[in-house]
Protein backbone atom coordinates (compact mmCIF):
# COMPACT_ATOMS: atom_id res chain seq x y z
CA UNK A 1 0.00 0.00 0.00
CA UNK A 2 1.40 3.20 -0.78
CA UNK A 3 0.50 6.29 0.81
CA UNK A 4 1.45 9.67 -0.96
CA UNK A 5 2.53 12.55 0.96
CA UNK A 6 2.66 16.30 -0.25
CA UNK A 7 6.08 17.32 -0.77
CA UNK A 8 7.51 20.78 -0.20
CA UNK A 9 7.71 21.58 -3.72
CA UNK A 10 4.07 20.54 -4.76
CA UNK A 11 3.20 22.94 -1.61
CA UNK A 12 5.30 25.63 -3.01
CA UNK A 13 4.02 25.11 -6.24
CA UNK A 14 0.50 25.45 -5.10
CA UNK A 15 0.65 28.71 -3.24
CA UNK A 16 2.61 30.17 -5.57
CA UNK A 17 0.24 29.49 -7.92
CA UNK A 18 -2.98 30.76 -5.70
CA UNK A 19 -1.01 34.09 -4.74
CA UNK A 20 -1.23 34.52 -8.76
CA UNK A 21 -5.14 34.00 -8.90
CA UNK A 22 -5.95 36.71 -6.44
CA UNK A 23 -5.55 40.45 -7.44
CA UNK A 24 -6.00 42.04 -3.76
CA UNK A 25 -2.82 41.92 -1.71
CA UNK A 26 -2.62 39.39 0.57
CA UNK A 27 -0.73 41.67 3.02
CA UNK A 28 -3.43 44.37 3.03
CA UNK A 29 -6.32 41.65 3.88
CA UNK A 30 -4.27 40.32 6.62
CA UNK A 31 -3.74 43.79 8.22
CA UNK A 32 -7.90 44.01 8.49
CA UNK A 33 -8.03 40.91 9.50
CA UNK A 34 -5.62 41.46 12.43
CA UNK A 35 -7.39 44.58 13.35
CA UNK A 36 -9.88 42.25 14.70
CA UNK A 37 -9.36 41.95 18.71
CA UNK A 38 -10.98 38.81 18.37
CA UNK A 39 -8.05 37.14 15.51
CA UNK A 40 -4.88 36.31 17.26
CA UNK A 41 -3.60 33.90 14.67
CA UNK A 42 -4.24 33.74 10.61
CA UNK A 43 -4.15 30.57 8.74
CA UNK A 44 -2.92 30.59 5.06
CA UNK A 45 -5.41 29.17 4.04
CA UNK A 46 -8.23 31.16 6.03
CA UNK A 47 -6.31 34.36 4.52
CA UNK A 48 -6.62 32.72 0.72
CA UNK A 49 -10.40 31.76 1.28
CA UNK A 50 -11.04 35.46 2.94
CA UNK A 51 -9.04 37.43 -0.08
CA UNK A 52 -11.06 35.46 -2.62
CA UNK A 53 -14.23 35.74 -1.06
CA UNK A 54 -13.55 39.26 -0.75
CA UNK A 55 -12.38 39.37 -5.07
CA UNK A 56 -15.59 37.55 -5.50
CA UNK A 57 -17.81 40.32 -3.51
CA UNK A 58 -16.59 42.94 -5.15
CA UNK A 59 -16.02 41.76 -8.57
CA UNK A 60 -20.35 40.42 -8.01
CA UNK A 61 -21.10 44.17 -6.66
CA UNK A 62 -19.44 45.77 -9.66
CA UNK A 63 -20.99 43.43 -12.45
CA UNK A 64 -24.42 43.87 -11.04
CA UNK A 65 -23.93 48.09 -10.72
CA UNK A 66 -22.94 48.23 -14.06
CA UNK A 67 -26.01 46.18 -15.36
CA UNK A 68 -27.98 48.23 -13.62
CA UNK A 69 -26.34 51.33 -13.49
CA UNK A 70 -28.44 54.74 -14.68
CA UNK A 71 -26.23 56.12 -18.03
CA UNK A 72 -26.08 53.00 -19.89
CA UNK A 73 -24.68 54.72 -23.25
CA UNK A 74 -21.16 55.23 -21.16
CA UNK A 75 -19.04 52.25 -20.26
CA UNK A 76 -18.09 53.15 -17.18
CA UNK A 77 -19.05 52.95 -13.60
CA UNK A 78 -19.36 55.31 -11.05
CA UNK A 79 -20.52 55.95 -7.31
CA UNK A 80 -23.73 56.40 -7.83
CA UNK A 81 -24.40 53.46 -9.70
CA UNK A 82 -22.99 51.23 -6.59
CA UNK A 83 -24.66 53.47 -4.41
CA UNK A 84 -28.23 53.03 -6.75
CA UNK A 85 -27.32 49.04 -6.33
CA UNK A 86 -26.25 49.46 -2.54
CA UNK A 87 -29.87 50.95 -2.17
CA UNK A 88 -32.03 48.96 -4.82
CA UNK A 89 -30.83 45.52 -4.43
CA UNK A 90 -31.58 43.25 -1.45
CA UNK A 91 -28.28 40.90 -1.78
CA UNK A 92 -26.29 44.53 -1.14
CA UNK A 93 -28.87 46.29 1.69
CA UNK A 94 -26.11 45.95 4.27
CA UNK A 95 -23.80 48.87 2.29
CA UNK A 96 -26.67 51.43 2.34
CA UNK A 97 -24.64 53.09 5.20
CA UNK A 98 -21.14 52.51 3.35
CA UNK A 99 -22.50 53.72 -0.24
CA UNK A 100 -24.84 56.30 0.88
CA UNK A 101 -26.32 58.41 -1.97
CA UNK A 102 -24.69 61.65 -2.99
CA UNK A 103 -26.74 64.41 -1.57
CA UNK A 104 -25.96 68.16 -2.55
CA UNK A 105 -25.08 70.25 0.88
CA UNK A 106 -28.08 72.74 -0.10
CA UNK A 107 -30.69 69.75 -0.41
CA UNK A 108 -29.38 68.77 2.76
CA UNK A 109 -30.04 71.83 4.88
CA UNK A 110 -33.65 72.23 3.25
CA UNK A 111 -34.44 68.59 3.60
CA UNK A 112 -33.04 69.54 7.59
CA UNK A 113 -34.74 72.35 7.93
CA UNK A 114 -38.03 70.52 6.44
CA UNK A 115 -37.84 68.25 9.03
CA UNK A 116 -37.57 70.41 12.03
CA UNK A 117 -40.26 72.18 11.25
CA UNK A 118 -42.40 69.06 11.01
CA UNK A 119 -40.67 68.51 14.49
CA UNK A 120 -42.15 71.71 15.74
CA UNK A 121 -45.58 71.26 14.24
CA UNK A 122 -45.58 67.60 15.90
CA UNK A 123 -45.18 69.01 19.09
CA UNK A 124 -47.99 71.13 18.96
Amino acid sequence: MKMSQNTPDKDDDQTSTNKKSLSLPTSRVRLIMKSSPDVSCINHDALFLTTKATELFVQHLAVSSYTNRAGKETKSLSYSDLANTAEENDTFQFLTDILPKKILAGDYLKSLAQLQEDEDNADF
